[in-house]
């Protein structure tokens, strides 16, 4: 059943909709590696980066929630259900337990680095289909290329 109607082709939204549903798990699972090593780092740097953690969570639900919405506007219905999020999501993620906080780094780095891959490839993917969307990933690529860059500059040593 097709609630909406899109205002472009059937062959377009297609191509849209997945891009814009991979998204959505990227950006929904990402929230979630980031919360779950929020609630467990540990470690010298853990004030700093247990902050830092939360930024990335924010930006990727609110993110999540604009993906959404676009997918809806095209009359693809998003899927964020947790049994969808489990089922596809591959991103890199945290062990259970403690995580110390120089571990954490390298996951959201691993993490982040693997999305904005995806991403580059759904925005190469979008651009004939939706240029409309294409900006959109444009847009959360570019946030959690700012977010990797800000974990990646923790691990870098006194070197001149």
């Amino acid at each position: 059943m097709t609630v909406v109607k899109s205002v472009i082709p059937d062959s377009a939204r297609q191509i849209t909709g997945e891009a814009l549903q991979s998204t959505l798990v990227d950006l929904l699972g990402l929230s979630l590696i980031g919360k779950q090593a929020h609630w467990n780092i540990v470690g010298p740097r853990f004030r700093s980066i247990h902050l830092q953690l939360d930024e990335v969570v924010s930006a990727a639900r609110s993110f999540a929630d604009t993906v959404a919405e676009r997918a809806a506007a095209l009359g693809v219905p998003p899927d964020g259900r947790p049994e969808t999020i489990a089922s596809a999501f591959t991103l890199p993620g945290p062990k259970d337990g403690w995580v110390r906080d120089a571990e954490v780094v390298e996951i959201m780095v691993e993490s982040l680095e693997a999305a904005v891959q995806r991403l580059r490839e759904r925005i190469d993917a979008t651009e004939k289909p939706d240029p409309v969307t294409q900006d959109l990933l444009i847009a959360v690529t570019a946030e959690l290329e700012k977010q990797r860059w800000m974990f990646a500059a923790e691990n870098v040593g006194g070197e001149d």
